[in-house]
């Protein structure tokens, strides 16, 4: 892991993507279900964490791909919040529509129509910035893109791409993962490329961190400000606050208590990017 320069942002590369949030449960095969309350937001991966960073009032580059149409512009004005630098490379199609599912007990189902619009490394955008940042949180789509954000002095990234880091040859600070996510197995980074830290979370169950020197410990979920509405987001909260936290300098226990309570609060509010400030 690098040393963090003073006071730079913190980067994150990933999707966002036109959301529909609902209520209710999902039909059994052949069934319909009445879905309640829906609103529309700008969200995905890389939008929630680029929030959530800007939300704890630290500077963030979020490096993105933005459509074309009425949901893309939305998405776009949605994204100007107070400390986030859009870098967003144009797509010549509709911004990806998803539908999340909010079940009853605040839990949810997330479906994802077409494709995710990703930034690529051949993109034009400012890639030469991320050697200035003080952490990076990556959860892009292109292995190329990936050795873009390890100029970063901190490097997270979500263990869902694995597939990026082997075929990259880019060895991590941080690998993230969740525990009810089998598409997110720490085991598929060769050791090779082990990261510093694998962290493993488990929701309201706090998680475990892994060292790469053999150690192993449990950490505490922290508790919701208020009543829990809706999970969404929630993971790529943590993961980008984790790098934006560790960026500050902070230890690994001190980032992840801290993000762990901006996690928390992003199950208080409908959605993921939640206010502003």
């Amino acid at each position: 892991m690098g040393v963090p320069p003073a006071t730079a942002p913190t980067a994150v590369v990933g999707h966002v993507e036109w959301v529909t949030h609902a209520r209710g449960r999902l039909p059994v095969p052949g069934g319909i279900s009445d879905l309640r309350e829906p609103i529309t937001e700008a969200a995905g991966g890389g939008g929630v964490a680029a929030a959530a960073i800007a939300r704890a009032a630290d500077p963030v580059l979020l490096f993105t791909a933005i459509g074309t149409g009425p949901a893309a512009d939305a998405a776009r004005r949605a994204l100007e919040r107070p400390g986030l630098e859009v870098h967003a490379a144009p797509r010549p199609h509709a911004q990806t529509p998803v539908l999340s599912v909010t079940h009853p007990d605040g839990d949810r189902t997330i479906m994802v129509v077409g494709e995710r619009l990703q930034p690529r490394a051949v993109d034009v955008l400012p890639w030469h910035r991320l050697a200035g940042c003080a952490s990076c949180y990556y959860a892009g789509e292109d292995p190329d893109a990936l050795v873009h954000a390890r100029q970063a002095a901190v490097l997270v990234v979500t263990a869902r791409r694995a597939h990026d880091v082997r075929a990259a040859g880019v060895t991590p600070d941080v690998l993230v993962a969740s525990a009810a996510d089998p598409h997110e197995d720490p085991s598929a980074v060769p050791s090779a490329l082990a990261p510093e830290w694998t962290v493993i979370t488990d929701g309201a169950r706090g998680g475990i961190v892994r060292s790469r020197r053999g150690g192993e410990w449990a950490y505490a979920a922290q508790a919701p400000p208020g009543p829990v509405v809706d999970t969404y987001g929630c993971g790529d909260t943590f993961a980008g606050c984790l790098a934006a936290f560790l960026g500050r300098g902070q230890s690994i226990d001190q980032a992840i208590a801290h993000a762990a309570r901006e996690a928390a609060r992003c199950t208080t509010w409908r959605g993921g990017p939640g206010p502003a400030a």
